[in-house]
């Protein structure tokens, strides 16, 4: 979610508990102690209200919150928005090992650095036209099309 809907009141554990859905037959489910794992950060304040957390934090409940929906796909909007460069490099660590689990992400990302540390696609959309269409490593490798499309 863009604006992090969290519930301030709530403990991280009980923002957790809200998003639970139970799996699809043959799913490995998503737990509050397989997403600990994942995000440590919210292991250490698990007791805590969601609104007394920083916007990093908040950030990984959200994304915490929704996988305890189990999904097969996640969209992730400007995830690293507004949060800080050490949360934005654990992150990128969390969602890289939701790729290798087999979760399907969409990202949606203006910092280029961050989704180059987890994408294997990427697609420059402007205008409403897609411009670019390719592997990470093809736009890695077209410094013209980074010049004009990217701020790097």
């Amino acid at each position: 979610p863009e604006d992090r809907r969290i519930f301030t009141d709530l403990t991280i554990l009980e923002n957790l508990e809200v998003g639970r859905q139970k799996p699809r037959e043959g799913q490995k489910e998503w737990t509050a102690e397989r997403l600990f794992e994942l995000f440590p950060n919210l292991a250490e304040r698990r007791h805590a209200p969601g609104g007394a957390m920083s916007g990093g934090e908040q950030q990984m409940l959200t994304i915490a919150r929704t996988l305890m929906g189990n999904p097969k796909l996640v969209l992730l909007d400007e995830p690293s928005e507004g949060i800080s460069p050490l949360i934005v490099e654990q992150m990128a660590v969390a969602i890289t090992r939701l790729k290798q689990e087999g979760l399907s992400i969409l990202l949606s990302e203006q910092n280029v650095h961050f989704a180059r540390l987890i994408s294997d696609r990427a697609y420059i959309i402007q205008g409403g036209r897609v411009e670019f269409e390719g592997s990470m490593a093809e736009l890695e490798s077209d410094p013209a099309l980074q010049q004009e499309y990217l701020v790097l």
